[in-house]
């Protein structure tokens, strides 16, 4: 069960074992007095393990003993974990000390949890966000999936820092991952659950911009690990949010490049969709109970069709596409309302009344898109009367889905807005009818 470091380079370290080899994903101490934790990412000829520099200890020497440990990362679960703030191997980081007492208990992040079989998906139940464009153009069904794109400074993160405010506050437990963003993002978001008595039924998971690939790639997996616990041993429906999951990718793409592999087509892993599929694939509902996740997605130099994002995007049952275009027109939250789709905007889910609306909407905001190129032209003046009146509407509706956060009334100080689903269907049915 003892191995030699044989090479360290960056964030990769071989270690030669003569006999009884490590497992993929097993975690692997090196005796140098700090035992520095290596995670096993794949085995070659000769006996050979390439592995992870999990904290990029850099005190590692060539010839130095490597020990098996026969486990994997674990991180505590257990009620004590709820309202604290992790890293992705499950250390404590908001200053409260480490998790003490005896129900706190220890999951192997990487280990899958038993396959569902049987399971039959109850009737789809709709939580309301409070947010008009996102209840009405892409319901937020509780088991599914959202996707928030859009690039730089768009709002994604402003946008889950309001769903989280909005829904969170009508209990249940509440799981975020700041994977790769910014160090000032994650304390906003830290300072805002605090502040609004949400901290209470949150656990979050942070690995932002400062920590090393390996972590990034990793802190995802820790929160998703975290909330199958709470769904399969405490039978709770659990809402996670990750912000952001390009950032996973990007991680990912870092460590691929080190492994030396080569890359796909695209310029990214050449196992892009195993890494994205072993991490959605565990965002589900099962007979214990459900996994909600709200997830953005960066989109690079503002190019939704990046391969990446393409592959996230798949994964989703409702995507929300913020566009620069209209966040410089002052509209928050700038949705392009044209991009926007959902799975679930089905009679079925939403109802006739709702799904009926949408048809229309989405009919008078391509047109509306259509009369714009020849307004510019031609000018407003030089539409017939019908089109006028729907270009009149269209704005009107463009506006409506415009509305105030809540997180956001402190700097602005505008009194943040929540509309039921009643409310927004019907200031929709006063414009268009």
């Amino acid at each position: 069960m003892i191995g030699t470091l044989i090479s360290a380079k960056d964030f990769i370290v071989r270690v030669q074992f003569d006999d009884d080899l490590p497992s993929i994903n097993e975690l692997l101490l090196v005796d140098n007095g700090f035992d520095t934790q290596l995670l096993v990412d794949h085995l070659e000829p000769g006996g050979i393990a390439f592995c992870l520099n999990v904290r990029s200890d850099l005190r590692l020497l060539k010839g130095m003993t490597v020990k098996r440990t026969n486990k994997g990362i674990e991180i505590p679960i257990g009620e004590a974990t709820i309202g604290r703030l992790f890293n992705a191997l499950g250390d404590p980081l908001d200053g409260l000390g480490p998790l003490t007492g005896d129900n706190i208990g220890y999951k192997d992040i990487l280990k899958l949890p038993p396959r569902t079989t049987n399971f039959t998906v109850a009737k789809p139940e709709i939580l309301e966000t409070g947010i008009k464009v996102i209840d009405f153009l892409s319901p937020f069904v509780k088991g599914r999936k959202i996707g928030i794109v859009g690039g730089a400074g768009v709002g994604k993160t402003v946008l889950t820092m309001e769903l989280i405010n909005n829904i969170a506050k009508g209990g249940g437990l509440s799981f975020f991952a700041g994977i790769g963003e910014r160090i000032r993002e994650g304390h906003e978001l830290y300072k805002t659950l605090q502040d609004n008595d949400l901290l209470p039924n949150t656990c979050l998971f942070f690995a932002q911009m400062n920590e090393n690939p390996v972590q990034r790639s990793l802190v995802g997996i820790s929160a998703t690990a975290a909330a199958e616990f709470f769904r399969d041993e405490r039978k709770k429906d659990i809402l996670l949010f990750a912000d952001n999951m390009y950032r996973y990718v990007q991680a990912r793409n870092e460590l691929s490049t080190l492994l030396d592999e080569v890359p796909n087509e695209g310029g990214y892993e050449p196992t892009i969709f195993s890494d994205v599929k072993t991490l959605q694939d565990r965002l589900n509902s099962n007979e214990n109970g459900s996994i909600t996740s709200v997830q953005t997605i960066y989109v690079p130099a503002d190019d939704i069709s990046d391969p990446a994002v393409q592959f996230i995007q798949h994964e989703m049952d409702s995507i929300i596409v913020l566009s620069r275009k209209i966040a410089e027109q002052g509209i928050r939250p700038a949705v392009d309302l044209t991009l926007t789709t959902s799975s679930l905007l089905t009679p079925e889910v939403v109802g006739d009344r709702h799904y009926l609306l949408s048809v229309q909407v989405q009919a008078l905001l391509q047109k509306y898109n259509s009369l714009r190129d020849i307004i510019a032209i031609i000018g407003e003046s030089e539409l017939s009367p019908a089109d006028r009146a729907d270009y009149a509407k269209a704005q009107k509706l463009i506006k409506n889905f415009s509305q105030n956060m809540f997180v956001m009334t402190r700097l602005n100080g505008l009194k943040g807005e929540f509309f039921s689903r009643e409310e927004t269907l019907r200031s929709i049915e006063e414009i268009i009818l």
